[in-house]
């Protein structure tokens, strides 16, 4: 039973996350990555809280130490996720931080099983089950929720990170403090985590489905308009042609096929998205791949300058990347 109350709980709850996932943003591969390193996480905190037990009083280590610890470590990988462009969304973030402090809670309960279970009865089996392993998902979860929302709104990630490290800290902190009885802490754990979880994807589903429907239809509209001869009659035509004499010729040709290139690549992620929301198969195209590199090799090309000049029509923020990004994984 022990084993039950321990380890089926977080990973019951990891699979209810999982399933919410409607627009199947999460990849298996990752979500496995993420499980492997909160148990890594697990044993480097484990020598850390061991050596800062020499310098450090015994009851400033769980209460105060031990929270930074675990929640910079665990929040490793996602920093690197999201600087590889491999979180979009509030769900997928929410659903791989949940799966990091899966890990590290299931390698710590099996520590504490085989070492010291003889000094435990159920409840604190229980507890640490549907309490503190949760806990830790939840902590990690919220870690990379704000983050990305951070990310998404300005390109310093450190400023974008803070939130989340200090409001994980503060709650894993205060778990730890026993604010409320143990038995209390978990039922509320157990209660409320889910309703913020619920509250979060809700919110995460509709900016995502606006911003599928506003910017398709923008785009599949100009993309037409390009294919009939007709792109210099619309806004962005218009706009181009406003700023065609501050650069070279060739520069402009090179934004043109720039706009038409992003454009088709973006209208391509975004069907992609709609069809993995409704359970159809994605459509594999072969020349992915080199469209990537030409849209990278035309950036290049129109530099610093010309993309800045192209802000108003492309502005390549995170969401942008991350689109893009996102046509390499799903062709592989």
């Amino acid at each position: 039973m022990n084993i039950v109350f321990s380890f089926f709980p977080v990973l019951l709850f990891l699979m209810f996350l999982f399933l919410l996932d409607s627009f199947k943003l999460v990849r298996v591969k990752t979500l496995i990555l993420c499980l492997l390193w909160g148990g890594v996480c697990t044993f480097a905190c484990y020598f850390l809280n061991n050596l800062m037990a020499k310098w450090l009083a015994f009851d400033f280590i769980p209460l105060y130490a031990a929270p930074v610890i675990e929640e910079l470590l665990k929040a490793l990988i996602i920093f690197y996720l999201i600087s590889k462009k491999k979180i979009g969304f509030m769900i997928d973030a929410a659903i791989y931080g949940f799966a990091i402090g899966a890990g590290f809670s299931l390698v710590e309960n099996i520590y504490y099983m085989f070492n010291i279970s003889h000094e435990y009865n159920m409840l604190i089996w229980i507890i640490r089950g549907f309490g503190t392993a949760i806990m830790h998902g939840g902590c990690t979860s919220l870690i990379a929720v704000l983050f990305i929302r951070g990310v998404s709104r300005t390109e310093n990630k450190l400023l974008a990170s803070l939130p989340g490290l200090i409001l994980a800290f503060l709650l894993h902190s205060g778990f730890n403090h026993f604010l409320a009885n143990p038995p209390l802490q978990t039922l509320l754990i157990v209660v409320f985590l889910p309703i913020l979880f619920a509250l979060i994807f809700r919110f995460s589903n509709a900016m995502l489905q606006q911003w599928l429907e506003i910017e398709f239809n923008s785009e599949v509209e100009i993309m037409n308009m390009i294919k009939k001869g007709e792109f210099r009659s619309t806004k962005a035509g218009r706009y181009l042609l406003s700023i065609k004499d501050k650069f070279a010729p060739e520069t402009i040709v090179d934004m043109y096929c720039y706009i038409g290139l992003y454009l088709e690549l973006s209208i391509k992620a975004k069907s992609n998205l709609m069809l993995k929301e409704n359970g159809f198969k994605i459509i594999v195209e072969d020349d992915i791949q080199s469209k990537l590199k030409e849209l990278d090799q035309l950036r290049k090309q129109i530099g610093i300058v010309g993309e800045f000049a192209l802000a108003p029509l492309i502005r390549m923020n995170y969401r942008n990347l991350w689109k893009l990004n996102s046509l390499k994984y799903d062709h592989i």
